[in-house]
């Protein structure tokens, strides 16, 4: 499967590609399997090549924050195993998935000196991105933000059809409450409310985007 633009394995040249790949093992997991753990200490990232996958964190309390989906590409366990520091998030395949396992990633990154810059800009990205999820939480409200994610889910998976775009969501509703900082229920009113108004469309773990013009409007 081609990487998404902008992941970390898009951003390879041919030849860093193989370097990689010749610096690591294919693994591979089962839907719902933990890939990482939060807390564990480990030497080894990951690459994704297929499948998806969720980054979560959990609360005090014990609820599960999703802080990001990612996809084929993507760049997983890296801050842990340069700094040495204990896996900040768990990481939990949606779907079966395959990628490149690399230990001892710093001395391949001194090795491979353009693609150390490269992850520093991969890094700065995240943290905007966190910024700016920051900001909505506190200037949207539940449907606003629900819009936002299925636009950027949309953006990212989704297939254009007859009848608008077709989106195989890779999350539950428990699991797209956690990414949008609501409860269950609060998200459930928020689809229901993007349904009623015809711009959206649910099924079983799919989304169909009637009015993706209309969804981005609500999700400001």
């Amino acid at each position: 499967m081609e990487p998404e633009p902008g992941e970390f394995l898009s951003m390879l040249t041919d030849e860093e590609a193989q370097a990689l790949r010749a610096a690591g093992r294919l693994r591979r997991w089962d839907r719902g399997t933990a890939v990482m753990n939060e807390g564990d200490l480990a030497d080894w990232v990951l690459v994704l090549l297929d499948g998806r996958v969720k980054v979560s964190s959990h609360t005090s309390g014990g609820n599960e924050v999703v802080l990001a989906v990612r996809g084929p590409g993507g760049l997983l366990g890296d801050m842990s195993a340069i700094d040495g520091s204990p896996r900040s998030a768990t990481v939990t395949a949606l779907e079966p998935i395959s990628g490149i396992v690399v230990r001892d990633f710093p001395a391949f990154l001194e090795a491979h000196g353009r693609i150390a810059v490269l992850l520093m800009k991969l890094v700065t990205g995240r943290l905007r991105d966190s910024d700016r999820k920051r900001v909505e939480y506190g200037a949207y409200d539940t449907t606003g933000r629900v819009a936002t994610r299925l636009i950027e889910l949309a953006e990212r998976y989704g297939e254009k059809t007859s009848s608008g775009v077709r989106v195989a969501l890779p999350l539950s509703q428990d699991e797209l409450a956690g990414w949008t900082g609501a409860s269950r229920e609060a998200v459930s009113k928020a689809l229901r409310t993007l349904r009623d108004r015809g711009l959206i469309e649910t099924g079983r773990r799919r989304v169909v985007i009637h009015d993706l013009d209309g969804l981005r409007k609500r999700a400001r």
